[in-house]
């Protein structure tokens, strides 16, 4: 598809390069020329310097030629005005990026009547995924699939877990009660699909799908168990911060450390029952003041990698149970394992995520990418005339690095597949792989 992405910030970086990947043709449209000569010199994509609101910079883009519009700057007018002139000029499907919630949610002329499709905030995203980690305590990860009935985590194995160095294969037997899977482990820096002679290490982050009904148990099983969620301290009052705030509010004794007085005056005024403290977050002798020890969660949510990267550690030293950290910089996502932080997130990929499954909600079911994992995870529907029904999966070739991880049958009926499954039309299925393999997997449905 034709695609013109409008912002070449972080966000749309990471977007361009990943609608590239998708074999989309990706026009790029920034006013700041340093960002152009940055896409120029790494992306494979044709890039123009001017305002995305500018009728003449659009022709020239080739607007008339356009499937999809994403308007991703940091100027919220300037994403709703491109949007709305993509639209009247017949681009199917428009997305704009917003950071005032107004916009979304209070503003009196909807997105539809503006003649947008979706209107995104980045920060509203990445809030949902950090509480969605913070219900399941003892994730790394947490993906929902068909609203909630299938789940994949992440667990980052430790002492508990009670069959280090057993061989994949025998441990199967030990798991033939549960309805689960190990789609992928992450050992170092390197993304492994496991084998039978494969073995599971401490220190190892996995990544497992299994029915909602069995999450517990499989947790259990990995040596993990939710902590009893009472205390919870947030590093960071920005929009992300104040989000999530706001959502656990009700629920949690909820402590916000701020660096900025006035954003934390504002704050305060916003914030029911928490508990606002202006002070840095990587002093830790504030940090113990305010009961950081006896915390069951930390999130680091500020605008500064560094400084969410060290409280984090500060707190996982001080003995708090787990962390959720945001980052900024991709590159720094490599390495968070190798330094033991729990649960890590970019915005970035958040938002990313969320644009590239609306861009393929006709295509797919679903569609998920983990920070830090060379893998994605598709949740395609068999049909009647799919190669993937007319046999068992045993006599279909598979693609390498692909991994059919659970069936949800017609029924709702939940199935961890093996040779003998037979697909029918209309059962979804989830699928892992590794990128490259996507066409091949798709010529079975």
């Amino acid at each position: 598809m034709n695609i013109i992405v409008v912002g070449a910030g972080d966000i749309g970086f990471h977007l361009c390069n990943k609608l590239l990947s998708d074999n989309h043709n990706v026009t790029i449209i920034d006013k700041d020329p340093v960002r152009v000569n940055k896409m120029n010199e790494q992306l494979d994509a044709y890039v123009l310097e001017g305002s995305g609101s500018s009728y003449k910079t659009l022709k020239t883009a080739k607007i008339e030629n356009t499937d999809i519009f994403v308007a991703v700057t940091s100027n919220d007018e300037v994403n709703l005005i491109a949007s709305i002139i993509a639209k009247k000029n017949g681009v199917q499907t428009t997305i704009a990026r917003v950071r005032n919630s107004e916009y979304s949610t209070n503003f009196s002329i909807t997105a539809q009547e503006l003649g947008i499709d979706m209107i995104i905030q980045p920060e509203k995203e990445t809030a949902n995924a950090i509480i969605n980690l913070i219900k399941q305590t003892s994730a790394t990860d947490y993906i929902e699939f068909d609203k909630g009935k299938i789940k994949i985590v992440g667990i980052r194995l430790d002492k508990k877990y009670p069959y280090p160095d057993m061989k994949l294969q025998s441990l199967s037997s030990v798991l033939r009660d549960f309805p689960l899977r190990i789609l992928a482990l992450k050992r170092a820096d390197q993304t492994i699909i496991p084998k039978g002679d494969d073995t599971l290490r401490i220190g190892d982050q996995i990544f497992v799908i299994c029915d909602s009904n069995y999450l517990e148990h499989a947790l259990y099983f990995f040596g993990k168990k939710d902590v009893k969620l009472n205390n919870l301290m947030i590093l960071g009052g920005g929009l992300t911060g104040q989000y999530v705030a706001t959502a656990l509010d009700d629920k949690y004794n909820v402590k916000i450390i701020e660096s900025d007085e006035k954003k934390s005056f504002l704050l305060a005024q916003s914030i029911r029952r928490g508990l606002v403290i202006n002070g840095d977050g990587t002093d830790l002798e504030m940090l113990n003041t305010e009961g950081l020890a006896e915390m069951d969660e930390f999130v680091a949510v500020s605008g500064d990698d560094e400084t969410n990267i060290i409280s984090s550690m500060l707190a996982l030293q001080t003995g708090v149970p787990r962390t959720i950290t945001l980052i900024k910089k991709m590159e720094y996502l490599r390495m968070t394992s190798s330094i033991g932080l729990d649960a890590v997130l970019t915005k970035q990929m958040v938002t990313v995520n969320v644009i590239r499954q609306f861009i393929r909600r006709k295509k797919y079911a679903q569609f998920a990418e983990i920070p830090g994992l060379d893998a994605a995870i598709v949740e395609l529907v068999a049909r009647s005339e799919s190669k993937i029904v007319k046999k068992p999966l045993k006599e279909i070739k598979i693609p390498p690095n692909t991994i059919f991880g659970a069936v949800l049958k017609s029924n709702n009926e939940f199935e961890i597949p093996t040779g003998n499954t037979q697909i029918m039309p209309g059962d979804k299925v989830v699928v892992f792989f590794i990128p490259g393999v996507l066409k091949e997997i798709e010529k079975l449905f």
